[in-house]
């Protein structure tokens, strides 16, 4: 049983949510997995909170 673990900023609608679990989803059955076999899991980050190197990404937005 695969699972599926997505961390991304925050922000997303449920609808690209939805969109992505049926590509994952789509990409398993496509090797033979069933879809009820396949769990995704979302954890969203504020960009405050998410640091690349020594910045955070809404440091980053800010000096762009």
């Amino acid at each position: 049983m695969p699972s599926i673990r997505v961390s991304m900023l925050s922000g997303k609608t449920k609808e690209q949510k939805a969109k992505l679990v049926s590509a994952i989803v789509n990409a398993f059955d496509d090797m033979g997995v069933p879809a009820a076999a396949v769990t995704t899991i979302f954890e969203e980050v504020s960009a405050e909170e998410w640091y690349i190197a020594t910045e955070s990404i809404a440091e980053k937005r800010e000096n762009t």
